[in-house]
């Protein structure tokens, strides 16, 4: 039983340091520059397309 955690220790620190490194690399590829954009884009309808291909041209 102690065996088990002297593998969950490692594995821990591993998860760890790769969450740590995942957050670092957000922070530096500009990730969180814009926190409201995104928040305030979902309420702003986007102009629709017209489908200009059911139309007959005559």
């Amino acid at each position: 039983m102690t065996a088990s955690y002297l593998y969950l220790i490692p594995v821990s620190l591993l998860l760890g340091g790769v969450g740590l490194f995942a957050f670092f690399w957000c922070l530096r590829s500009s990730q969180y520059d814009d926190l409201q954009g995104a928040a305030e884009r979902i309420l702003y309808d986007e102009p629709e397309e017209r489908d200009t291909s059911s139309i007959e041209k005559s």
